[in-house]
């Protein structure tokens, strides 16, 4: 697969240049995933004139067989289960209970890492656009548009510089809009879409987040 994007800025740039139709909305929001996303999601946030922050969400694993979701607690509170498995895998109320505590622990945990004490943004009635950097299976990012839904946001966006084909399709039914600039074919991995796909830091989505704020309280 031939390099897509020199880096994470320019992924986010020339993502921004295809969602120019939501520029200047008032009730636009960009939500990130932590974290190679943030860098992508400042960047359109910034060409959109539109508030960054952070959508963080964390399997719910299902005992014994870590690998499969049996749902998914993400930022704001929301739980989301996936009640088939739930059901076939006979799991009690204690046993859901129990593993919720712990993811919402580690949540709460990297909310407090990236947010610090700026509460979590009201999301009902607005349009948000959320993005990440790549996407291959789309498992994680479900699981965030499933935990947004219930919040009532007027529009949902998915904004992605690069996936395969087959999981933009299976997004389309989930989100109001899939937005991915490149859909190689064969897929490996996000990376190979980059020059330097080097690690995103903790450091580097405090300081995007702090920057996003300041600059639009200037």
């Amino acid at each position: 697969m031939n390099t897509l994007f020199d880096d994470r800025v320019d992924a986010g740039r020339q993502l921004a240049r295809a969602l120019s139709g939501y520029a200047g909305r008032s009730d636009l929001m960009v939500l990130a995933l932590p974290r190679g996303g943030v860098p992508v999601g400042y960047q359109v946030a910034r060409a959109l004139n539109a508030p960054l922050d952070v959508l963080i969400v964390r399997k719910l694993g299902t005992p014994g067989h870590e690998e499969l979701a049996m749902g998914a607690v993400a930022s704001g509170g929301v739980r989301v289960l996936n009640q088939d498995i739930v059901t076939a895998y006979r799991i009690d109320a204690a046993t859901l209970e129990a593993v919720t505590a712990r993811e919402r622990q580690e949540l709460e945990r990297r909310e407090r890492l990236y947010r610090g004490d700026r509460p979590y943004p009201a999301l009902e009635g607005r349009c948000l656009i959320v993005v990440d950097d790549g996407i291959a299976t789309g498992a994680t990012l479900r699981a965030g548009l499933a935990a947004l839904r219930p919040q009532r946001p007027a529009c949902l966006v998915v904004a992605v510089p690069l996936a395969p084909r087959d999981t933009v399709e299976r997004l389309r039914a989930e989100a109001d809009q899939v937005v991915c600039l490149k859909m190689p074919e064969p897929f490996y991995a996000v990376g190979q879409g980059y020059r330097d796909f080097s690690q995103t830091s903790d450091a580097e989505v405090r300081e995007l987040l702090a920057r996003a704020q300041a600059e639009r309280s200037e």
